[in-house]
């Protein structure tokens, strides 16, 4: 009777314990629940499946996206914000969290190229429904990997936001010392910098670009970057006092004056260390501020005779959803923005287009081939600072239109010809061009920024990028726009 009553009380107990400690299993099951389901769509084997590689957290990494049953990256150009918050968005995070993060922050593309160019208005549910160029069609290198910031997490099943990226960054040291060692010559090898205890250590090649490149050939007189690598060709290794997320603006005069990821130190994705290759001959392009304040018009097109431009992505979103919904969307007209592009290369080298010559597109709206798919954007912003007209991401072709006397042109797109921006000459895209223009149907009438950027992704080496841009301010009615007061400045 006795061991009968034990065995009730056990029970019991158990029962209690059980009881307990139900709220707390319903809570975990909940969580996981909500975890499975974020992250499903990521981690199942269904076409355009994505997952972020390379991150500390699984908020942030590099893209990779499944087609044909095969993983592969996403390519940086054209890569910004709006592109970041659809994948953010696709992985269940909140609308507003992605911020993009270019030049293979995360370690180097580990797989073959599925996107390039990839084009998102911030209305897609998913990625694949973003323009692109197609799948597998790219130009694009191993340095090139596009990824995303999620600046959103969950904890305990309540959403609380991350610290922003920027603050993890710090400052280098003040003493810190550069060199370049291990080239072939002078003016390459890879980056070591000096620290307190009097070693030499290595900078992670992770994210590192032209801007960093710069200020490091600066620093040592030996001129101008000519390229920024990721690679271990020189040598090198990654120690616990590596430093890691090095970023630059590329006017600072000493790496002391650019910042590093504290929480990065001595870590490094991609196992290549930072390396340069240094020039005293570098081209320097000048946008031409007075010849767009000049030549700005307003015209009402309709979008029969837009077409080809459409296939260049050259309106807003609108315009697609337009073409999908109506259909009579060729009697709808478009509102532009033209003016014209005069760039001028005021360095001592030619500017020259890094993509090699047979990867250059065919463009039936310009009849040429284009060697560069990212050569200038043109935004407008409103008061605060938001894009209220869609930036065109523009191609061109490049060459000599215009040259100082005693110059003699080098470079032309026609028949397949050599592209370019020779010494002293003019590369000018005229007001006439197709995708010439910034789309602004949906613009409201008021008073707006202008901004047009040439190279503005920096990938293409220059002696500085501060004149790249024209900001100008925008004044715009039912029936005018005016472009004026314009400063040329960094894009």
């Amino acid at each position: 009777m006795t061991r009968d009553r034990i065995l009730i009380a056990v029970v019991v107990l158990a029962a209690l314990i059980v009881c307990l400690t139900c709220d707390t299993g319903a809570e975990l099951k909940a969580k996981k629940a909500r975890l499975v389901k974020k992250h499903l769509k990521r981690l199942k084997k269904a076409e355009g499946a994505i997952k972020l590689v390379g991150g500390r957290e699984e908020y942030e990494g590099n893209v990779e996206i499944l087609h044909d049953g095969q993983w592969g990256s996403v390519c940086d150009d054209e890569w910004d914000d709006a592109e970041a918050d659809v994948i953010c968005r696709q992985l269940g995070y909140a609308p507003g969290v992605g911020k993009a993060t270019y030049s293979s922050r995360f370690g180097p593309a580990r797989r073959r190229y599925w996107m390039d160019n990839v084009y998102c208005d911030g209305s897609e549910r998913e990625i694949t429904s973003c323009r692109f160029d197609g799948w597998g069609n790219n130009d694009c290198d191993f340095t090139e990997a596009a990824g995303v910031i999620c600046q959103e997490t969950e904890v305990d099943g309540k959403r609380s936001n991350i610290r922003e990226r920027e603050s993890l960054m710090v400052r280098m040291p003040s003493y810190v010392d550069v060199r370049i060692v291990d080239g072939r010559i002078a003016t390459e090898g890879r980056v070591e910098i000096k620290i307190k205890s009097g070693d030499w250590v290595t900078i992670c090649g992770d994210g590192w670009s032209l801007l960093e490149a710069m200020v490091v050939c600066k620093s040592l007189g030996l001129g101008y970057a000519n390229d920024a690598m990721q690679t271990d060709f020189f040598g090198g290794t990654i120690t616990p006092n590596t430093y890691g997320g090095v970023k630059c603006i590329g006017n600072e005069n000493s790496l002391s004056d650019c910042f590093y990821d504290k929480y990065r130190f001595g870590e490094c994705k991609g196992h290549d260390v930072a390396a340069v290759s240094c020039t005293h001959s570098m081209a320097d392009l000048v946008i031409d501020h007075l010849e767009l304040i000049r030549t700005a018009f307003l015209e009402d097109k309709q979008m029969f005779f837009l077409q080809c431009a459409m296939e260049e992505n050259c309106l807003a979103s609108q315009a697609y959803v337009i073409q999908k919904e109506s259909n009579s969307w060729h009697l709808e007209t478009r509102r532009l923005l033209r003016f014209t592009a005069r760039i001028f290369n005021a360095g001592n080298a030619d500017f020259k287009p890094f993509i090699p010559k047979h990867l250059w597109e065919w463009h039936m709206c310009h009849m040429h081939y284009h060697s560069m798919e990212v050569f200038a954007t043109f935004d407008i912003f409103d008061g605060k600072g938001n894009r209220v007209a869609e930036g065109h991401k523009a191609s061109f072709c490049l060459e000599d239109n215009q040259c100082l006397p005693g110059v003699e042109p080098r470079y032309a797109c026609a028949n397949y010809g050599d592209q370019g921006i020779s010494v002293n000459c003019t590369d000018i895209y005229k007001y006439t061009v197709d995708c010439q223009w910034v789309d602004i149907s949906e613009l409201d009438p008021g008073i707006y920024t202008l901004k047009v950027a040439v190279n503005p992704e920096f990938k293409v080496p220059e002696m500085t990028y501060e004149n790249n841009a024209a900001v100008c301010q925008f004044y715009y009615t039912e029936t005018l726009g005016v472009i004026t007061n314009c400063t040329v400045q960094r894009p």
